[in-house]
Parts: C-alpha cells; sequence; structure tokens
C-alpha cells in the first residue's frame, strides 16, 4: 500500500493516511505507526496535518454502520522534512515525521495523547470484556 501510493505522490497526487493505522477507541489520539513518515521521506512531499472532531457522533467505536451528522476538520499548515530526509530514511528519522505530525495533529485537535498504539489499546480493552 505504501508503494502505490509513493507512485500517487510522485505523480503529484494527494493521498490521505491515518498516522494510528486505525480508529481511536476511546476518542484520544494514540502514537503514529512510521508509514506516513516513511512515505514524507522518500516523496518529499509536504504533510498536511488533519484533525477529525465528533466522529464518534457519526460513527461510535464498535459500530460499522454510519449514522447522519457533521464532523468537524481542521486542516494545519504544511510540514515538511527537508532536513530529516537529508539524514536518510531510516528508523529515526521515520519515528521523527511521524511524531511531529501526529503532535500537529494533536494541536489541532486538543485530544489527549496516548504514548501506546491505539491497535494495542483496543486488545486491551478486547481482554478486559472477555474476562468480564
Amino acid at each position: 500500500m505504501l508503494q502505490a501510493a509513493l507512485e500517487l505522490l510522485r505523480r503529484g497526487e494527494l493521498f490521505g493516511i491515518y498516522p494510528e493505522g486505525t480508529r481511536s477507541p476511546d476518542g484520544r489520539l494514540y502514537r503514529g505507526r512510521t508509514g506516513v513518515g516513511w512515505l514524507a521521506l522518500h516523496s518529499a512531499a509536504p504533510v498536511l496535518p488533519v484533525a477529525m472532531m465528533d466522529t464518534e457522533r457519526v460513527l461510535p467505536p464498535g459500530h460499522s454502520i454510519p449514522r447522519p451528522g457533521r464532523i468537524g476538520i481542521r486542516i494545519g499548515e504544511p510540514l515538511t522534512f527537508e532536513a530529516l530526509i537529508s539524514e536518510g530514511t531510516g528508523a529515526r528519522q521515520r519515528r521523527a515525521v511521524t511524531d511531529e505530525v501526529v503532535q500537529a495533529i494533536q494541536k489541532l485537535s486538543g485530544q489527549e495523547y496516548v504514548p501506546m498504539y491505539a491497535s494495542v489499546r483496543k486488545d486491551e480493552l478486547a481482554a478486559e470484556r472477555a474476562a468480564s
């Protein structure tokens, strides 16, 4: 998927990616997966941070059918990563880009940040439900 997205970006097209890799189980903002960092470093394309608010009203966690409603969207200033690109495209650089993008989203959304992956939290919640 990332390679296909890279080809789109190289052609000057747009591509959207959710850095968390999944929906938040509780409305908080979780640690980002480094795919956004990989794309930014390999494409040199700017990243537009986008925060979506009130999505839980339209599609509550655990539901698969959305309800009619409105969500809020805030778009931040473009982020560029020339300095990191010059250092390479390794894991450290991918993590730095991803963390900067997630931090920009957090500033736009005002969400509480949780320094763990959302998928790990979802697994914890599922285990808690199974144990009850």
